[in-house]
């Protein structure tokens, strides 16, 4: 039979920005702690053109969003100016379920969802009727990659709508639980994360002693070139499928 509580003892770190309640609650179902100390933090980037760039993109035929954090800096440009969704009579595309249902609180029907909840197979996937014609809005974070704009076979406006920067108030306290706890698993939702972690926790812990687990391929590239072994990767790219496969594993070694 299998263990109903395959996380009992374990200390499970998620490193990412602090949305991931839902997951923390699963890691405590299965038996385990969950601790949030993130390596990143996003911030809106504000613009004296917010309102000008808000108008244009209402006026597109496809607003696309790849994140939460995206979808969260657009609804504060939107309240700010007094803006609702009731104001666009175009489509919405969203990576990753989690993006689509923050887009649906904020009053968007999203037509468009990838098999895999990334930009590499979004760009694949996305081939929207006439789309030489169309119009495009690409909202993104400071980090993105070019990857939608230069792969996508039209016209792609980019807007930078929050930037992410490094969260390092917290790296003392990160390496203290990995070091001195016996069963410590570490999440990884972005190649973001993964550099601080590999530039400021890793030259004091190494990459041993802990299982590493990564939200999807593109993190696990970033871990595998920076030197890590990845242990975990669920077949569907959230959080909380992340730590349904970590008890899995977990599961069977116990």
């Amino acid at each position: 039979m299998r263990n109903a509580l395959p996380l009992t003892g374990e200390t499970v770190i998620f490193t990412g920005t602090p949305k991931a309640k839902e997951a923390a609650e699963l890691v405590k179902e299965y038996g385990g702690t969950p601790i949030s100390i993130p390596l990143i933090e996003v911030e809106e980037m504000k613009d004296k053109k917010d309102l000008q760039k808000l108008e244009e993109a209402l006026q597109a035929d496809w607003l696309i969003f790849t994140s939460q954090s995206a979808v969260g800096a657009f609804r504060s440009k939107m309240e700010r100016h007094r803006l609702t969704a009731d104001s666009y009579a175009g489509k919405v595309a969203a990576v990753g379920t989690r993006t689509a249902a923050a887009l649906d609180q904020l009053g968007f029907t999203v037509s468009f969802i990838p098999t895999v909840f990334s930009a590499d197979v979004f760009v694949q996937q996305f081939k929207p009727k006439e789309s030489e014609q169309l119009r495009v809005v690409f909202l993104k974070g400071s980090l993105a990659g070019n990857l939608i704009r230069e792969e996508l076979p039209f016209h792609v406006t980019e807007w930078t709508v929050y930037e992410t920067k490094s969260a390092t108030s917290s790296i003392d306290k990160l390496c203290k639980q990995i070091m001195q706890k016996n069963q410590v698993s570490v999440l990884f939702a972005s190649p973001s994360a993964v550099e601080v972690f590999a530039s400021r926790v890793v030259p004091k812990t190494t990459w041993n002693g802990f299982t590493v687990c990564a939200i999807g391929h593109v993190t696990e590239r970033a871990l595998l070139k920076a030197g890590a072994r990845v242990h975990v990767k669920p077949e569907t790219y959230t959080l909380t499928e992340l730590v349904h496969a970590l008890a899995k594993r977990k599961g069977d070694f116990k």
